[in-house]
Order: structure tokens, then sequence, then C-alpha cells
């Protein structure tokens, strides 16, 4: 029999520090309203001084473990996706694992922008069905954007933010889980959203602090043509892979990259806001942990019942993408969010050097 993988449990973390628009509109030269209507972003949160990408998807983690019920110490493989590791080598992923004491867990990165968690989720479902031995492996997604943004650019600051999500995956029964993981890259694009310094091509210097090169730099146009044109494709890949139509999908979530355009592609598609989850509003756009956010929150809200259909959407720098169908399992339990009651605890102290 085939054994299928699902989700078992999932989890988020934002950061205690809020900024509103008010706060974003005068460094960047707009007004709280302008944000608003372009955008639909009301509030994103940034990280405490002190705290790294690890510290955020340690919580993250932990509390997917929590809603799985399962213990750090049982997992097989420890996946984090992130662009703002806490340094440029090892794997924040080492990192998170002694966090959680999750000690016979692989754990390494993946870098895919925004598109991270998705192609963590294809890595992580693969490796355990590649390995009898294997059985639970956690996949988060978290983001520390707010030293990388110039507060004088409109295109970035406003939409910008940090944050965590994770899911914990495992074993479920047939005809539940995870269909065919179909992931895509186009490089000759690269440059569309990138943070230009502080790599191999560009070693930071005092050169590249003064011009600005470890600030996010997007082309804005660009990016909205991409999202425009790759997800009415990406839906299609999916659906044609599981055998469905639109009308068969009871959620769609995909990365919030921007609450006003990603309801304008929902409605070109026929997806209501019954359909379409969007969490934008108040986390701003936290890049690889902007899809399983809006997964974990939909769970907590009660939008999925068992045998659902849920379409998964990720899309981002690289430029990458990717999508699936998840079918919504009857052993996956009740989640927490932190934008419903019942806030997450505040973070544990850091014990790592």
């Amino acid at each position: 029999m085939e054994i299928r993988t699902g989700i078992l449990g999932t989890g988020a973390y934002l950061p205690p520090i809020i900024r509103t628009n008010n706060d974003v509109a005068a460094g960047s030269g707009v007004s709280p309203e302008w944000i608003l209507e372009r955008t639909g972003v009301r509030r994103r949160h940034y990280a405490a001084p002190g705290q790294a990408c690890s510290d955020l998807a340690a919580q993250a983690v932990r509390a997917a473990l929590d809603c799985a019920g399962i213990d750090p110490g049982q997992l097989d493989l420890l996946v984090l996706a992130t662009s703002t590791p806490d340094e440029l080598g090892p794997s924040t992923a080492c990192r998170v694992q002694a966090l959680l004491g999750a000690r016979q867990a692989v754990a390494f990165d993946v870098a895919a922008a925004c598109s991270g968690w998705l192609f963590g989720v294809r890595v992580a479902r693969d490796w355990l069905a590649a390995d009898p031995g294997a059985r639970y492996a956690a996949v988060v997604g978290c983001e520390v954007y707010s030293p990388f943004i110039d507060p004088a650019d409109r295109a970035t600051a406003v939409l910008f933010a940090d944050g965590a999500a994770a899911a914990v995956l495992g074993p479920v029964a047939p005809g539940e889980g995870l269909g065919a993981v179909v992931l895509g890259s186009d490089g000759d694009h690269a440059g569309e959203v990138l943070i230009p310094a502080g790599g191999s091509r560009r070693p930071a210097t005092a050169a590249t602090l003064a011009d600005g090169g470890h600030r996010i730099a997007m082309n804005g146009r660009a990016v909205r043509d991409f999202i425009v044109d790759i997800v009415p494709r990406a839906v299609h890949t999916a659906l044609q892979r599981a055998g469905l139509t639109l009308d068969q999908i009871d959620l769609v979530v995909t990365h919030q990259p921007n609450p006003v355009l990603l309801r304008a592609v929902g409605g070109s598609l026929g997806l209501g806001p019954d359909r379409l989850v969007v969490i934008g509003e108040e986390v701003g756009n936290i890049g690889a942990g902007s899809l399983p956010f809006g997964l974990a929150h939909a769970a907590a809200d009660g939008r999925m019942k068992p045998g659902d259909r849920v379409l998964l959407i990720a899309f981002g720098a690289g430029l990458t993408w990717g999508s699936t169908v998840l079918t919504w399992s009857g052993t996956a339990r009740p989640a927490h969010s932190p934008l419903l009651p019942g806030l997450p605890a505040a973070p544990r102290e850091r014990t790592l050097p």
C-alpha cells in the first residue's frame, strides 16, 4: 500500500514589534491612505533587537509540533526556507534544530525566496517516501526582512515584514495528503528582486554599505507582471496534474505579496473571498513564511475540514514558482494562529552563541 504524506499540524509566529501604515508612511514619502489603497497592508511585524531568523523559525516549528502532537525528538528531517539566514553559513536550520532539541533530525536550508516553503515541502515529501526509516519532517518558512528594508523605498518598505510559519509532515490515510508538487524557475529574471550585496559577487565593504547594497531591491512593475502571468499558469498545472477543475477546489492558499494584487488575480480566476485566503493585511509580505502562514491561519480559522482539496500556489524571486493540491487530512489537529485569539507563548530565551 502506498504511504501518503500529508500535513499533521501547522504553526506560526509573529515577532512583537508592530509597524502600522502611520509608522512607515512618512519615511517612504507616501500617506497611510496611499499604502492601504495600493497594497491593502495595514500593519506588519518586526523582529525585536537580538531576534534572528532561527528564533522566529523555532517558535513556529514548536507550535506546529505541539499542534501535531509530535515531540521534537521524533523529527527525522528539518527543512528551513529563508532568504534571510542567521549567517551565510552554517544552515540556519541547524540553529533551529539546536533550539528545539531535535537531535535526530537532518537539518538544512533551501533558498528559493518566497517559493521556498513549497520547495522544502517537495524535498521533505520525497525524502520521507525514499527513506523507510523516516516518519516525520518539519518544513518552516521564515524571514527577518526588517534589517534589509530601506525605509525610504516605498516599493519595499510598505510591504516587507518579519514572521515564520511551519508544518509537520507525516503519514496520512490513502486519498489524503500531498499530490504532485510541480516547481519552476527562471533565472533570466533573477535580478528583479534581490539583496545585491553581502554574497561572493559583492562582498560586504564600506562601499556596499554606503550605496545601500544590503537592502532589498525590487522592480515592482516586473514583479507584478510576473505574478499576473504565473498564478493562472500554476493553477492550471496543479489542476491538470490532479485531474481536477477549479470548481472542485475548496480553498486556495498562495504566497501573500500584496492583498490588493492577490484579490485582483484571484478575481480574474473566479475566486471569491470564500475560497481565497488573504492574510497580508495583518502581516505584510513575510516571504517564505507567507504561504505556510496562510495555511496555518486557515487551519486555525476552521476553513478546512477532512477531505477538502486545498490548492497551494507559491511564487517569488529567482524567479521561482510552484503549485500542488493538498487533500486535508483527518489526522491534522486543530491549529493556533497569531491572528486569532490565543496568541503563542512569548519567545524563549536564546541559548545559542
